[in-house]
């Protein structure tokens, strides 16, 4: 696959965001640009500068992985970065699993029976399941009933977190931390494009987004990557107001490219309370199952 442009783009904006100082370089003669020069991640990877200034140019095909490991140490990539760069390499060779690349399905796909019995069974906090497309593919009762908001005003099909955050201004209140909701929603696209690089789906939800949101133009002009994890998020529900939950995120093995991520509330906190007043909304307000989504 011809990804010179992603890659270039990529590796460019890795080093533009480090100085000299950082990787134990002088800092030496003006600079044109910010970051380090072409010849110093040459110099650090252990490479010809030629060699260095042809993979920005022609792409990481060929690249053995022990460059490809010296250039991620070279860079200060983390986790999420090698693993992004290393999905790179492999759609410009087309190995490992690009060689028969995961295609997304143009049939509406249905979370299995057993699937929903699993995430039924989670009571005590929100549980969801989505795609790297950003899509809500399943949820649990009080999964659905906490994103409410993007069911609501999705008019068909399937709500998509993305599309939601940048097209919708209610996202702003649905997460009080409204930009780093954004910024994680653009790299988890990015990490996809980088995994899925077929995904024609995927391709026409970015081109969407950057025509329609100047703020996701510029989120994804630079590059960033994520995995998944585990942490801290704040929402605004409008019926019970705040809710600040731990989640835990992982890669679901028996259905490949989804994610489950359950949601729990500190015991005896006020956002435990409200998930128990969430929980009785929902029922009051009979929430309706699980809707059909594209995989």
């Amino acid at each position: 696959m011809d990804n010179r442009d992603e890659v270039r783009e990529f590796l460019t904006s890795r080093r533009a965001r480090l100085s000299p100082r950082e990787v134990g370089l002088p800092s030496a003669g003006r600079r044109r640009v910010p970051g380090l020069r072409r010849s110093e991640v040459a110099s650090l990877a252990g490479v010809s500068v030629e060699y260095y200034a042809r993979i920005e140019r022609s792409g990481l095909a060929g690249v053995s992985p022990s460059v490809l490991h010296a250039l991620a140490r070279a860079l200060r990539l983390d986790e999420a970065e090698r693993a992004h760069l290393l999905h790179l390499a492999e759609a410009a060779e087309g190995t490992s699993t690009l060689l028969r690349p995961r295609r997304s399905s143009a049939r509406p796909w249905t979370p299995p029976p057993s699937l929903q019995w699993v995430l039924d069974t989670i009571t005590g906090g929100p549980a969801i399941v989505r795609n790297g497309r950003m899509d809500l593919l399943a949820t649990n009762a009080l999964g659905r009933a906490m994103h409410s908001p993007l069911y609501d005003r999705t008019a068909a099909g399937v709500p998509n977190f993305a599309r939601y955050t940048f097209l919708d201004d209610d996202s702003r209140n649905f997460y009080p931390d409204w930009g780093t909701a954004a910024d994680i929603s653009v790299e988890i696209l990015r990490t996809e494009a980088g995994r899925a690089p077929h995904d024609r789906q995927l391709q026409d939800l970015v081109g969407e987004l950057s025509t329609l949101s100047p703020e996701f133009a510029r989120r994804w002009s630079s590059h960033e990557v994520r995995l998944h994890g585990a942490g801290t998020k704040t929402f605004h529900h409008p019926a019970v107001g705040d809710l600040v939950l731990a989640y835990e995120s992982v890669d679901m093995l028996s259905e490949a490219g989804l994610t489950l991520t359950i949601y729990a509330a500190e015991p005896a906190s006020r956002t435990a309370d409200a998930l128990r007043l969430l929980a009785s909304w929902a029922a009051t307000n009979a929430v309706a199952g699980p809707v059909e989504a594209g995989r």
